[in-house]
């Protein structure tokens, strides 16, 4: 028998149809949080790709309303990068930014890449990856880092850009005090919806702590795991996790 869900919760298939109608004030929202921008930015350099990303195909994995996309742009503005994310509504949102035309946008759930990225036209291996803000949003999370772990190119890096707030009490009081008093209160204005915003809350402090999800990249198959957190108020609850596909023997 399936247990009786708390109302006002959502499900992880619930995800994208909120961020749909969330969309249209995301970037607002976003955009007033200090650092998010630039902790992309930093996290996409953190791929360590060479030559301005020149003759690569990168993923952006979860791209929403291409943040994400933007950072790595920064980092590697001569690669070509297709961005996938699960919700139309943000993806229209991202579609309707100026790009140029080494960026394509493909609406697809993560864990369906194998079945969705052919059709539309996207076939063969990445030279990187980069997932922000997405692990922690999919029923499995294994399944989709071995999935990942095979649309990279031997020897080519993974970064996830991620919350993580499990390994300390004080970063787990921060990251409360921040979504009950700023975060939850502000997407309820902007959205008149205050579920995806306090699944946001709970989905970070339920998620793996960074040791464990070390662990996990390792467990995937990833090789060269490592991971680092940031400056500011989001020290220790914001981290990038880099690991690598192992080459070829």
């Amino acid at each position: 028998m399936t247990p009786a869900r708390e109302p006002g919760r959502l499900r992880s298939a619930e995800v994208p149809a909120a961020f749909d109608t969330a969309a249209r004030g995301y970037d607002r929202l976003v955009g007033a949080n200090p650092g998010y921008h630039e902790h992309l930015r930093m996290s996409a350099r953190r791929l360590g790709l060479p030559a301005q990303g020149a003759g690569l195909r990168l993923l952006d994995l979860g791209c929403g309303t291409g943040a994400s996309t933007a950072a790595l742009l920064d980092a590697a503005p001569r690669a070509e990068i297709v961005a996938v994310d699960a919700s139309a509504g943000m993806l229209d949102v991202a579609r309707a930014k100026s790009w140029p035309a080494s960026v394509r946008f493909v609406h697809a759930r993560a864990e369906e890449l194998a079945e969705k990225l052919p059709p539309a036209g996207v076939t063969g291996q990445f030279d990187a990856v980069f997932a922000a803000y997405l692990v922690r949003n999919v029923a499995d999370p294994d399944a989709l880092l071995s999935s990942v772990l095979g649309l990279l190119r031997p020897g080519a890096p993974l970064v996830v850009h991620e919350y993580s707030v499990r390994d300390s009490v004080l970063a787990r009081a921060i990251w409360s005090l921040v979504c009950w008093t700023v975060i939850i209160p502000a997407g309820t204005v902007a959205t008149r919806d205050h579920r995806l915003f306090t699944y946001l809350w709970r989905s970070v402090i339920r998620f793996d702590g960074a040791a464990r999800f070390r662990e996990r990249l390792r467990g995937a198959g990833f090789a060269d795991v490592a991971s680092t957190s940031f400056s500011g108020w989001q020290r220790g609850i914001v981290h990038t996790f880099v690991g690598r596909r192992a080459d070829a023997r």
